[in-house]
């Protein structure tokens, strides 16, 4: 399903970690998959509370303590600037969502990394 969000549609997901060679791309693109099936599915879902959204973000968040073996594989790891820079990204989505009060650290309250 096409992003029918604008402001996600024009969005580049995870560029610092583009832009850092720490980082493999073909890792970060894993990452920004991610990001971009949580927003499918805000929008096939249509949370309409903070619960609804939270369990959408915790699948996400789930999804990305996997993906920290194939950094680790790849020589690299999801490390503290990394995991500033994902969180900003799921607050993004939040926000961009009509979720202006969603709490960074509930968004993902499960992570690994």
């Amino acid at each position: 399903m096409p992003i029918t969000n604008q402001q996600v549609g024009g969005h580049e997901f995870l560029q610092q970690m583009y832009d850092d060679s720490y980082f493999p791309d073909h890792v970060v693109d894993q990452g920004k998959a991610i990001l971009l099936r949580l927003c499918e599915c805000i929008e096939v879902e249509r949370p309409t509370d903070l619960a609804s959204l939270y369990a959408l973000t915790q699948a996400a968040t789930e999804e990305f303590n996997l993906l920290e073996r194939d950094f680790v594989a790849a020589g690299s790891e999801i490390e503290t600037v990394a995991r500033e820079w994902i969180c900003d990204e799921f607050c993004f989505v939040a926000s961009t969502y009509g979720f202006t009060d969603a709490e960074a650290e509930e968004l993902t309250a499960g992570r690994d990394w």
